[in-house]
């Protein structure tokens, strides 16, 4: 019997390790058809047992010889693109290559021809669908589907995304950075004209965006904790707005939110019965998060159902809700066109995307460029400069979205916010794949190559965003490396040198309009970059719906903020404010240049989850101080 069972077992193990060995070989047959330069590697760099487990398996590799896993190894790093820079693509003396392992063949590419191409060509490179299974949790929506699934819920939710919804953005954008500068400066914060060192940034402009597409884009006036809801407040939203959890609820909307965003990956892995009776704290509080928000949700739904089949108007703002709602309630559709919209849980699914991607990838940017824009006094003294000739010391809540939006974003407020996107793109990685249907070719670096229908393609933003063979560079002065595309320098987006091809007709594409921001993502002002080369709302038909609604939030935020006030790096680690007062214009210049060298490391260490941030609890402390109260930042010494 013991023999019986351990043949068996021997025989398991041998066809195991058989078929291993096997379709690498194969995979590795089919690379070299390809060819393209590529790794041969142990196991896939996606798959979920090597994701969870690079803590352990990392240790025991690096044991072999260097030489054997150096590349390798590094390559099957979470986020190796932003935390490595060129190095992979300038060892390989290419910028498109393949990990091939027994389980997958990837492709990874950093060339603007081909990432145009790929993008241009829906059909022939649809989205890989199966890498954005996480965001499909609450339903099928606009994100997470392909083909015609995903030219009906590209229809329901573009029609919301227009320039009259741009204006009311902006006006939004700049009541809750009102709203959040109170809060920061709290009681008696404006008369000594600082803030206390904030460590929370990441979490207020996260508040902020939330703030901002709750209200915007879901008529939910949210509250920052200084407010009050308005008295002329829809009875029915109050709740959504409330700082106490209403009746029903336990914690409040904004709360669910913001966990289940933190939590996502627990959500995804764990079913809900283990997180209500696991005898963790960390999943009673994921279980909460989620069952508050989903309860919100369709609460949320029930009510916009009504008000559609009672035939009441949409609401002001681009209320997308109402808009995902009435393709299935609205009373003036057909019952065939009803059974044709999406579902409860498709509605659920897309407010669910428009929500993160709506706020989080915002926040994200906008806690970058605060910090970049303290790390780099010269460059923020530029932006007030701007600022003050658009603005003067006018009232932000004059301003007017169609007379100023234009010179906001051709001044050092846009070129900011171009930067940050180029450095830190809030989705560093687009995957695609090819076509079930047949093999496709692309053309990168004066080559053509042939790809094998089902390879996965992953378009690295963060990656061409620094190329030097597509942008402009030069020596850095800050670091003394041989370019200075790792450096915040805004001014590069005031270069003259032209490529022209953010202009270029596409002409692989299939000349249908998919709704949404048709226009450039960089002022017509500013330097335009090699087509592909700058993807931070990705590009083609897929590219994102809200990258107008983003930009006009962020010129807004800054514009405000840097109005009246600076942003200064918190020196409290290395002296108190009662030695810093007794420094000498010399020694604060060294103590500030400490807390450039930290902040800029702690940027460097920013990760992916569902976008690029910080995590673990690292941050980039600052100080917001009203203008003539700096302590750093206006010493022209100071870059």
């Amino acid at each position: 019997m013991l023999f019986s069972l351990w043949v068996a077992l021997s025989a398991a193990v041998a066809y195991a390790v058989y078929s291993y060995f096997a379709a690498w070989r194969r995979n590795v047959l089919i690379a070299r058809k390809t060819g393209i330069k590529y790794f041969v590697v142990h196991a896939s760099p996606i798959g979920l047992w090597w994701q969870l487990g690079i803590k352990i398996w990392s240790p025991i590799i690096r044991l072999l010889p260097k030489r054997i896993w150096e590349y390798r190894l590094l390559v099957m790093t979470p986020d190796w693109a932003y935390s490595t820079g060129q190095k992979v693509f300038q060892y390989l003396e290419s910028d498109t290559f393949l990990t091939v392992s027994p389980y997958d063949i990837l492709l990874y590419t950093q060339d603007a021809e081909a990432i145009h191409k790929i993008t241009q060509r829906r059909e022939a490179f649809p989205k890989d669908i199966d890498k954005y299974s996480l965001l499909s949790m609450f339903g099928h929506n606009v994100l997470t589907t392909e083909g015609q699934t995903w030219r009906l819920h590209r229809k329901v939710t573009s029609a919301s995304f227009n320039e009259k919804n741009a204006a009311y953005t902006f006006s939004e954008a700049i009541y809750q950075t009102r709203g959040m500068l109170a809060e920061l400066f709290g009681t008696g914060g404006e008369t000594k004209g600082t803030t206390k060192t904030i460590t929370t940034l990441e979490h207020d402009t996260m508040t902020w965006a939330l703030n901002v597409i709750g209200y915007v884009g879901f008529g939910l006036r949210l509250l920052w904790p200084n407010q009050k809801m308005p008295e002329d407040t829809d009875p029915k939203l109050v709740k959504y707005g409330s700082l106490d959890p209403p009746a029903g609820h336990t914690i409040t909307f904004a709360k669910s939110v913001e966990r289940t965003l933190d939590k996502i990956i627990t959500i995804l892995v764990l079913p809900d019965f283990l997180l209500k009776y696991l005898p963790f704290k960390f999943a009673r509080f994921t279980h909460e998060a989620k069952f508050n928000y989903l309860q919100y949700m369709d609460e949320f739904l029930r009510d916009k159902a009504k008000e559609a089949q009672a035939g009441e108007a949409t609401k002001e703002g681009m209320d997308i809700m109402g808009q995902l709602v009435q393709s299935k309630y609205g009373t003036s559709r057909s019952e065939k066109a009803k059974q044709a919209g999406l579902d409860d849980a498709e509605i659920v699914g897309n407010a669910f995307i428009m929500i993160v991607a709506g706020h989080e990838t915002t926040a994200n940017t906008l806690h970058f460029a605060i910090a970049e824009l303290a790390i780099n006094p010269a460059t923020q003294r530029r932006l007030q400069k701007d600022v003050d000739s658009l603005f003067g010391d006018s009232d932000p809540s004059t301003w007017d979205y169609e007379k100023n939006i234009n010179a906001m974003t051709a001044s050092h407020i846009g070129a900011c916010i171009n930067e940050t996107l180029r450095l830190m793109p809030p989705v560093t990685l687009i995957p695609k794949v090819v076509s079930a249907g047949s093999d496709q070719t692309i053309t990168t670096q004066g080559k053509t190559h042939v790809l094998p229908s089902g390879l996965s393609c992953n378009l690295l933003a963060v990656s061409v965003q620094r190329n030097p063979r597509f942008w402009p560079t030069k020596p850095s002065e800050k670091t003394g490396a041989p370019t200075d595309l790792d450096d915040f320098l805004p001014d590069r987006w005031y270069q003259t040198q032209s490529t022209g091809a953010d202009d270029e007709k596409d002409e692989e594409g299939d000349g249908v309009d998919y709704g949404g921001f048709q226009g450039s993502d960089t002022s017509a002002s500013l330097y335009r970059p090699v087509r592909g080369s700058y993807i931070p709302f990705s590009d083609g038909p897929r590219s994102c719906l809200g990258r107008r609604i983003a930009m006009v939030e962020m010129n807004a935020v800054l514009a405000v903020i840097f109005q009246k006030y600076s942003v200064e790096l918190a020196v409290d680690e290395w002296a108190s404010d009662e030695e810093v007062e007794k420094m000498d214009a010399a020694a604060r210049r060294e103590l500030y240049k400490k807390a450039q060298e930290k902040s800029q490391r702690t940027l460097n260490d920013a990760t992916s989850v569902l976008t690029l941030k910080l995590h673990g609890g690292k941050h980039v402390p600052v100080r917001i101080v009203k203008r003539g109260k700096e302590r750093f930042v206006n010493d022209p010494e100071l870059s």
